[in-house]
């Protein structure tokens, strides 16, 4: 029986192995090709190795890009995005609905953001953004920031400027030009008086000022004058060589650039050398009757942080006259300037304010706080300290010793210590030639030891 079977396969594999085409190309066959393979029958000839090669080959299939797996998995995506579409129907429609209507009004459309329901973080709080649209584009919507009591503060400044006694409203740019004489000279003399109040009491520029006039402040008159008459006419002004130097070269730029007027823009005046903001926005108003912006000037810049008309503490003036434009409306650009620096100029001083006669004394932040920097003195007037200090004696200091006046030829000599009288020169002369004192009360022990180391 066995004998019979080992027949059969061997024809079989004969056969099978007539019929088979495929030829193995790997290294691993071609090796192992030759070799013989044994079995529990005993040794298998090679014939029938290569036999079982192609039987191995024929049983392997490539897998199918459309098998059973695969075609599970694609309908098991299908029936979850099916119900994640059905859960979030409701509320696309809801979002598409609310967005046809902000349109319509023109409002602000919410942005919302899908969330699959497979995620299990916690969703993260949203920021509204509001936008406004015009011309068909997104503008971003800042709301405006205004300090707090300004309306009742600025009342209470315009009543206390309303007799209008300050030096500002006597002696100040717009009052010390010539009426007398042509609209373009006219500018050309509040531009020079601009320039010297720099850094300058309007009491000392108002004298310049009358001083150049007297000589003659034109273009021409200026241009053949010569440095060193110019510096006399406006010493003391503060930095009366530099301003000399300055008032020469704008005066060449008018003459040479705009035909002997001074510039009609911000931009152009701020061309010449020794203007900047402050000066190009009050000579704008003053000489072309323009409101270009806010003339910001020392007490400008100290009330408005004293008030807390800026957002935050400006360093300088042109931030302080940034924050104001910001915020203040434009019909009140024109007097900020001449209210501001006489309520600097009587009140509100730089060192010593007089807060108790400031009506915002109750709605101001700074109201009874010296300057940090820049302290009274306690012989000031108004030093807040001066009441407190009066009439009270410091009780670390001991009261002054009253001082002995010693007479020049006493009637009786000083009682003298035993030591001096028994010295020598005592005994000779009837004098002592150690320094003498006067009689006091009984000495301390420090004197006494002080003495004997003598």
């Amino acid at each position: 029986m066995l004998l019979s079977l080992r027949k059969v396969t061997l024809v079989c594999g004969v056969v099978a192995e007539s019929r088979c085409t495929l030829k193995m190309s790997s290294p691993y066959f071609a090796v192992k090709d030759s070799s013989v393979l044994r079995t529990r029958g005993g040794l298998v000839k090679p014939r029938s190795l290569s036999v079982l090669k192609s039987r191995m080959a024929w049983s392997v299939k490539t897998p199918d890009s459309d098998s059973v797996g695969i075609k599970e998995e694609k309908e098991e995506q299908s029936i979850t995005s099916h119900k994640t579409l059905a859960a979030h129907g409701s509320r696309a429609e809801q979002v598409s609905n609310t967005s046809e209507v902000c349109k319509q009004n023109n409002k602000t459309v919410p942005e919302i953001h899908n969330v699959t329901a497979s995620s299990s973080k916690p969703r993260r709080a949203q920021v509204k953004v509001e936008y406004e649209l015009e011309n068909g584009a997104a503008v971003k919507q800042e709301s405006n920031w205004e300090p707090t009591n300004w309306t009742q503060q600025l009342a209470n400044i315009r009543e206390m400027r309303s007799v209008r006694d300050a030096p500002v409203d006597q002696m100040g740019a717009a009052k010390c030009f010539d009426t007398q004489v042509s609209a373009e000279v006219i500018r050309y003399q509040v531009l020079i008086s601009l320039m010297l109040s720099s850094q300058t009491k309007d009491q000392v520029t108002a004298a310049a000022m009358q001083r150049l006039r007297a000589h003659g402040l034109t273009v021409a008159a200026i241009l053949n004058t010569d440095d060193d008459t110019l510096g006399k006419l406006i010493y003391p002004v503060g930095f009366w060589r530099t301003k000399v130097k300055y008032i020469k070269q704008s005066t060449a730029m008018i003459q040479q650039e705009y035909s002997g007027d001074i510039p009609n823009s911000v931009a152009g005046l701020m061309r010449l050398p020794g203007v900047g903001p402050k000066m190009a926005h009050l000579a704008m108003h003053i000489a072309w009757n323009q409101i270009s912006g806010i003339g910001v000037d020392t007490h400008v810049h100290r009330i408005s942080n004293r008030l807390g008309w800026t957002p935050t503490t400006t360093k300088n003036p042109e931030e302080t006259r940034r924050a104001l434009e910001d915020w203040l409306p434009r019909e009140l650009w024109s007097e900020i300037n001449w209210l501001l620096v006489g309520f600097g100029q009587q009140v509100c001083l730089p060192v010593g304010p007089l807060c108790a006669s400031c009506l915002n004394r109750h709605c101001c932040p700074s109201a009874f706080k010296c300057s940090p920097r820049k302290r009274p003195t306690a012989s000031d007037p108004r030093s807040p300290e001066k009441s407190s200090s009066q009439g009270k004696v410091k009780a670390s200091k001991s009261p002054p010793k009253p001082k002995i006046k010693e007479e020049q030829n006493p009637a009786s000599p000083p009682a003298l210590d035993n030591k001096c009288q028994s010295s020598p020169a005592h005994q000779s002369t009837g004098h002592c030639s150690m320094k003498e004192e006067p009689q006091t009360g009984p000495l301390s022990p420090r004197v006494l030891r002080k003495r004997s180391k003598i």
